[in-house]
């Protein structure tokens, strides 16, 4: 099944990547040539992916978001299993990292957070199958197309995979201000490590929580007492990387 995936970076990055099947092209006939244009243009042609003019109205009509004059008819995400996202991690002889996502349902937040795990070297995401947001052409888009170059895997219970990944030596820290909770930057981030984000409203679900061999929480001083799931996952992995890199 095709989706239409838009904007100058994200189709960038997924030409870049090479992981889908790309049949199409699309270019609004008012856009202007730019150096990111050129760069699209010289991919395309290198993976034979036809170049289409069309009017600007034509991509308003097939694009829900805002497509800055350019749209990709790609397949559907690639996701992975399990046992690919830990092969990749033990290859390169890094301590594996995962992210783990329970729930989350904002196709902003999910981006955004996808995006950071690319950038803080995460080998693989996580996301339940049903109740929750999976890689559609928004979200590429909310991550600048970074998930392009993510291993991400769809698991029918996160619960289940957590067992999983505590049977390989995965140690699995929830993020989650509660009063037992371990201060994140005081924690030790170091070990093989998953760590599991809540949705947007209700955080982690209590089974979710209770399986998790430890919790983190970040430290609140202002009025509002929590932060969304992007930003505080966020800040999370990029103590993970401070920690493996001081």
């Amino acid at each position: 099944m095709a989706e239409m995936l838009y904007g100058r970076n994200t189709v960038y990055e997924a030409l870049r990547a090479g992981r889908r099947q790309c049949s199409r092209l699309l270019i609004a006939d008012s856009i202007r040539d730019s150096r990111t244009l050129d760069g699209i243009f010289r991919l395309a042609r290198s993976r034979r992916v036809p170049i289409e003019r069309v009017r600007r109205r034509a991509l308003d009509q097939l694009v829900a978001g805002n497509h800055q004059g350019i749209a990709l008819e790609a397949g559907d995400f690639p996701y992975v299993d399990l046992d690919e996202i830990l092969i990749q991690a033990y290859s390169h002889g890094s301590v594996p990292l995962l992210l783990l996502l329970d729930l989350l349902q904002d196709p902003q937040n999910l981006g955004s957070l996808l995006r950071t795990a690319d950038a803080t070297g995460v080998h693989g995401v996580i996301l339940q199958e049903r109740r929750a947001v999976g890689v559609t052409p928004s979200v590429v888009n909310a991550s600048s197309g970074a998930v392009e170059h993510l291993c991400v895997a769809q698991v029918t219970n996160l619960g289940t995979t957590i067992d999983d990944l505590k049977t390989r030596g995965i140690w699995v820290a929830g993020l989650e201000a509660t009063p037992k909770a371990t201060r994140y930057d005081q924690a030790d981030l170091t070990a093989p490590l998953a760590l599991v984000v809540g949705s947007e409203g209700q955080g982690l679900r209590r089974l979710v929580r209770e399986k998790c061999d430890y919790l983190i929480a970040l430290p609140m001083f202002g009025q509002v007492a929590s932060l969304n799931a992007a930003v505080a996952g966020s800040i999370v992995l990029y103590e993970v990387v401070r920690q493996r890199t001081k």
